[in-house]
């Protein structure tokens, strides 16, 4: 029987309709169903992405797969062969080494545009009636009313919930309400852009459409999205701070076509035709993490971080949507249990559910946000014994440290993580 026979339905708010808002309202939806009463909360006019690709690993698409999307989300997503990447040497295209998926049959890896994406999920919450879609509703204030939370909106309207989820990225309003660290500057900026496939695939010559060339101080990425008709291209690049100029404060800028030839400059001719059908003005990113929180639960468990907002990271392990996918699917797993739970389980309230939603996802998140970071140190040829050789010295120091870095995040079985933390419990209903 459903849950809210037994209790009244749970309000949650979440603050912010991005991925991970979206994902985590069809988790909670699929484990809770009318137990929950949900609103989600947008501060943009609508629910739009930027036009950009962004990775879904396997260990992310198997979640999706359960809560009934993982069909779907393949039918628009990329297909990489059964490859990560394949890393190739900056100037002749040499392989450096060539990182094997772990897709299966039911189960592969989901590059997918993000706007597609995202209009995939709006579309499924609609027709789930997983939550209520509200937009231009900017966070400004959480005040805690008894078993509540009211939420104060900059247009001056109000609402109430017994859960407030915020999920509304690395500038996070809800976040600024209990804690005051600032974004970090990672070291790179990056140019970003779009190039039809078929405007490549009769010189590409790989096996794969995912394919990163990397070089000293910088990396060039690509791989498909859309059903293989469309490339997706970051390309990163060292420097420093105090040549950020304007891309300090906007984070996002229009950059110059020129200015990509410029710091790709000696990659070889495959990366320089690529750059020739770029935009002539990429957008312009400036790319930040935090440093990790010591926790996400706030006011008495009535207040949780999820995706960006409680950890964000740099994109170079492709995995910070898949977080954000993994935390919502525990929080739903943690809700149910709660209303699985006995009464007095439950005289507790939320605030060991929780917990254990924290205590499930924090390591976790925080290790993939660490070695993220650490990533682009490898790739660009910087990291410790690598920053003074030559590349070519530094071509099996990245082979080495590249081959299985991934395996962990996409393999590791976070229902059995779940499932031990809930064993260690002192005591039904308490963390």
């Amino acid at each position: 029987m459903p849950a809210s026979i037994y209790h009244p339905a749970l309000s949650v708010a979440i603050i912010g309709g991005g991925i991970g808002g979206l994902c985590t309202a069809l988790s909670l939806s699929h484990h809770c169903g009318s137990a929950l009463d949900i609103d989600i909360y947008e501060q943009a006019p609508q629910y739009k992405e930027i036009g950009a690709g962004v990775g879904i690993g396997v260990n992310a698409a198997k979640l999706l797969h359960k809560i009934g999307l993982g069909d779907t989300v393949s039918k628009i997503a990329g297909r990489r062969s059964g490859i990560w990447i394949t890393f190739r040497k900056f100037d002749d295209g040499t392989d450096v080494v060539t990182v094997p998926s772990v897709d299966t049959d039911q189960v592969k890896q989901l590059p997918v545009h993000r706007a597609e994406f995202l209009d995939l999920l709006v579309d499924t919450v609609k027709e789930r009636n997983a939550a209520r879609l509200h937009t231009n509703k900017r966070c400004r204030k959480l005040t805690e009313e008894g078993d509540q939370v009211l939420i104060e909106f900059e247009d001056g309207t109000k609402a109430k919930a017994n859960l407030v989820i915020g999920c509304d990225g690395i500038h996070s309003a809800v976040r600024a309400q209990f804690t005051r660290d600032n974004p970090e500057y990672s070291g790179r900026i990056a140019y970003r852009g779009l190039v039809p496939i078929s405007e490549i695939e009769d010189w590409w010559g790989f096996e794969t459409y995912s394919v990163t060339w990397l070089g000293k101080n910088r990396h060039f990425l690509c791989f498909p999205i859309s059903q293989n008709k469309t490339l997706n291209i970051v390309a990163f690049v060292a420097e420093d701070e105090e040549n950020l100029g304007d891309l300090r404060e906007s984070w996002t800028a229009v950059g110059k076509r020129e200015d990509v030839f410029e710091a790709f400059e000696g990659f070889e001719e495959k990366v320089q035709r690529i750059i020739r059908l770029m935009p002539e003005q990429p957008s312009k990113w400036l790319i930040n993490d935090r440093k990790p929180l010591d926790q996400w639960v706030y006011l008495g468990g009535k207040v949780v971080l999820l995706g960006d907002a409680a950890h964000a990271m740099t994109p170079h392990q492709g995995a910070g949507a898949g977080q954000a996918i993994e935390d919502g699917y525990i929080l739903g797993r943690a809700l149910q249990d709660y209303f699985r739970a006995s009464p007095s389980s439950r005289e507790h309230g939320l605030e060991p559910w929780m917990a254990l939603y924290q205590g499930v996802r924090l390591p976790r998140a925080q290790k993939v946000q660490r070695t993220s970071r650490d990533a682009v140190e490898v790739y660009q040829a910087q990291a410790d014994i690598m920053k003074d050789l030559p590349f070519d010295q530094c071509v099996p120091e990245i082979h080495k440290r590249v081959i299985n870095r991934m395996r962990w995040v996409w393999t590791d079985d976070i229902d059995a993580e779940y499932e031990d933390t809930l064993k260690e419990l002192k005591e039904p209903g308490a963390v």
